[in-house]
């Protein structure tokens, strides 16, 4: 299967790669693939087998890293200290995102962790609105009800931390957001929160490769207790 393609582990939910239902984004990717007709600029599949136990939720894709390589976190700062981060706790076979002719490596796999967006296109300028927030929700709603052995999820930044309790039907004034904060949902999954390891948390400060880190340290003693 080619880079653009997807692999699910179960057929109670396919990443979409077709969706449409956001006029100003799907128009965003048409100008983009006319600019650059060997990036992916579709929306980015999830990565990883819906039977993990562990489920990471960005924002959206990068305009240079998962928008052309088709794979999330993959070619942007965010990936760089993502994937880092996950192999160091044992989530991933290796910390390196990228193979050396800068597409999506084939030889890193996730280990008992899938990854995917709140928001499955690129959003000009990176600032998808709510309402687009809200229409791309029922892709997130169908992945975690497709995830039968999922027992912690961990949402960097606020948005994605929204949008996984939108899913769940839940308010987020009852569950505060903040950097390496735990809640248990009714459903007695765990929510484990994070800044966005974005490169602009990186360079101002707000977020280091420690604090980053430790998120994952958190879920990985709480995964194995």
């Amino acid at each position: 299967m080619g880079r653009h393609g997807t692999i699910c582990a179960m057929s109670a939910f396919i990443s979409p790669t077709d969706c449409t239902d956001c006029p100003r984004l799907a128009e965003h990717l048409v100008g983009i693939r006319r600019r650059e007709p060997d990036w992916h600029a579709l929306p980015v599949p999830s990565f990883g087998e819906l039977s993990a136990r562990l489920l990471v939720v960005g924002l959206a894709p990068g305009e240079k890293g998962a928008n052309r390589t088709g794979r999330p976190f993959t070619g942007d700062v965010a990936g760089e200290l993502l994937y880092p981060a996950l192999h160091r706790f044992g989530f991933a076979t290796q910390p390196n995102a990228l193979s050396p002719d800068g597409w999506a490596n084939p030889d890193l796999h996730l280990i008992d962790c899938r990854i995917t967006n709140a928001v499955r296109c690129l959003p000009p300028a990176n600032k998808p609105s709510t309402l687009e927030i809200r229409r791309c929700n029922h892709h997130l709603k169908a992945e975690l009800n497709a995830m039968p052995e999922l027992k912690a999820i961990i949402v960097l930044g606020a948005i994605a931390h929204q949008a996984v309790l939108w899913a769940y039907h839940l308010k987020p004034k009852d569950y505060l957001f903040g950097h390496n904060t735990r809640h248990t949902l009714p459903n007695g999954l765990a929510l484990f929160t994070s800044y966005h390891c974005s490169g602009y948390n990186w360079r101002t400060g707000r977020l280091s490769k420690e604090s980053f880190e430790a998120v994952f340290g958190r879920v990985r003693v709480y995964l194995e207790a």
